[in-house]
């Protein structure tokens, strides 16, 4: 069965497990306890295998923040506003995951949509947290407890995954890290995977992906361009010599995901230099070559902005050159509501029609979603994005159970995607199989109809199926340029920023000392 699906803002909220944060804390408040989750328990079997060695699992411990082990004063869910400086990654190598939560702390209003703002450690504290992620067309509500894991470390203990500041003791990074390993199974399920799934889990929008060999000459506009819309945007490093990630020695980890945090253009010597800031989701670790903290650039250059832009910290946070940053890093994400090309400099201001479908049930999909372009147009771009359901895939698969190609109508040719985004691209650790839930093609369609035709390999797939037109400049009346049944017209940007953002390349707050 297939139905038409409503724009991410509007979709219903579902409770993973059946469980109700709300009614579930108030059980708890009543009954003067603190919530234990049945349904991911302080157990070996949350962690999943691989991970940790037996004598680690033997010996760990689930504490919560308010426990003097885990934390070094009162715990807070959020202190003066969630800040990428909060997140220090763990022993999971989910830095896919983090990379794309640190570009989503620069846009507050998205992350208030994913962290409720109705939890705390003082008001109705009940050791319940919860945390909503989009799967394959729905919100998707997770509730935890707020039992941490620990093991032993110098005759002591210290957190197994994703480490609270010991300065500002924020648990919201640790807590959401934790939901989605539940939403996963474990959080081994997390120890590699693609940054485009965790955009999209994070936001419900649509992943550009640039590969190293297509960035764009004047990329640093672009970022900044997307920076501006509230796009989210982080980067993978090339692979190293081993499978995993290794830590190289101009301060660059391997095949490993970053956030990418601002781009500027800078007075140096006689001219100007592009310049990409980046953030490590370690919480350390960076870049020593040109740009980097202390390096001869910053000594040398006389930009006014010198002082907004630079701050020598080791808070994993640097600057490199735009030459650098393309020799080193092969994948670039962007991640929107709207499809963004990079073939100029206001695409992300363009307008856009969306239409979404999502298969929910076992059976085959007999729908052949149909749309023309109007005869007068020079035609227009498509993007079809297909975000599979991770349930429906399988470990023994190595290509996702659907395929898709635009016919046009009466006609026995079949158009070829202008430009394609698999995502193949996973970081950290290889030791587990996993398919990239997320592919998006774009097409460059001539006047006429045309048939979206689908191709399932197995009918119990479930996906949702998003396809994007971009109205012609000439005219932009909806209904008198595109005919696609159901529409829902989409104006970018898509999450602004706050009302007050801050100045574009300059970070809301520094990470403390």
């Amino acid at each position: 069965m297939a139905r038409y699906q409503k724009h991410p803002a509007e979709t219903p909220i579902i409770k993973f497990k059946d469980q109700d944060f709300y009614s579930l804390r108030d059980q708890c408040l009543s009954k003067g306890q603190l919530f234990e989750d049945e349904t991911f328990p302080a157990m070996a079997s949350s962690i999943g295998p691989k991970l940790l060695n037996e004598i680690d699992l033997l010996h760990l411990q689930w504490k919560r923040p308010k426990d003097k082990e885990l934390s070094n004063g009162f715990p807070h869910f959020i202190l003066e506003g969630a800040s990428r400086f909060d997140i220090q990654q763990g022993g999971a190598g989910d830095c896919w995951v983090l990379a794309a939560l640190g570009s989503l702390t620069q846009n507050p209003r998205c992350l208030e949509r994913i962290m409720p703002k109705d939890q705390s450690f003082s008001r109705n504290y009940a050791g319940i947290f919860h945390f909503q992620f989009w799967q394959c067309g729905r919100w998707v509500d997770v509730v935890v407890d707020d039992r941490l894991p620990l093991k032993p470390k110098n005759g002591g203990l210290e957190p197994v995954f994703v480490h609270p500041h010991r300065h500002t003791q924020e648990f919201w990074p640790c807590l959401l890290e934790k939901a989605y390993a539940k939403l996963h199974g474990s959080y081994s399920h997390l120890h590699f995977g693609y940054i485009s799934d965790a955009l999209v889990d994070l936001t419900g929008g649509v992943v550009t992906h640039v590969e190293q060999n297509t960035y764009p000459s004047n990329l640093v506009m672009v970022i900044k361009m997307a920076a501006s819309a509230g796009s989210l945007m982080a980067c993978g490093s090339r692979p190293g010599q081993t499978d995993g990630d290794q830590e190289l020695e101009n301060g660059l980890v391997s095949r490993h995901a970053y956030t990418v945090t601002g781009a500027e253009q800078i007075q140096y010597r006689r001219g100007w230099e592009d310049i990409i800031r980046l953030w490590n989701p370690w919480g350390h670790t960076e870049w020593k070559g040109r740009w980097s903290d202390r390096s001869q650039e910053w000594e040398e250059t006389h930009d006014p902005r010198k002082s907004q832009l630079y701050e020598n910290k080791e808070d994993g946070e640097f600057w490199m050159s735009c030459q650098d940053f393309w020799k080193n890093f092969s994948h670039l994400y962007i991640c929107n509501q709207i499809p963004i090309s990079l073939d100029h400099g206001t695409t992300l201001h363009e307008r856009w029609t969306q239409w979404m479908m999502f298969k929910n049930q076992e059976g085959p999909w007999r729908d052949r979603p149909q749309f023309s372009v109007p005869e007068g147009t020079e035609g227009i771009n498509a993007v079809v994005s297909v975000t599979m359901r991770p349930q429906s895939l399988r470990p023994e698969e190595e290509e996702l159970p659907l395929t898709f190609h635009v016919e046009p109508q009466h006609f026995q040719e079949r158009l070829l995607p202008t430009s394609s985004s698999h995502s193949s691209y996973a970081v950290q650790g290889t030791n587990l199989k996993k398919l990239v839930c997320n592919r998006i093609c774009g097409f460059q369609l001539s006047p006429g109809s045309y048939d979206l035709v689908p191709l399932m390999s197995r009918e119990d797939a479930q996906f949702l199926l998003q396809i994007f037109l971009k109205l012609p400049d000439v005219d932009r009346n909806l209904k008198s340029n595109v005919n696609l049944g159901e529409l829902k017209a989409v104006v970018g940007p898509w999450c602004s920023p706050a009302a007050k953002p801050a100045q574009p390349g300059i970070p809301e707050r520094r990470s403390p000392q």
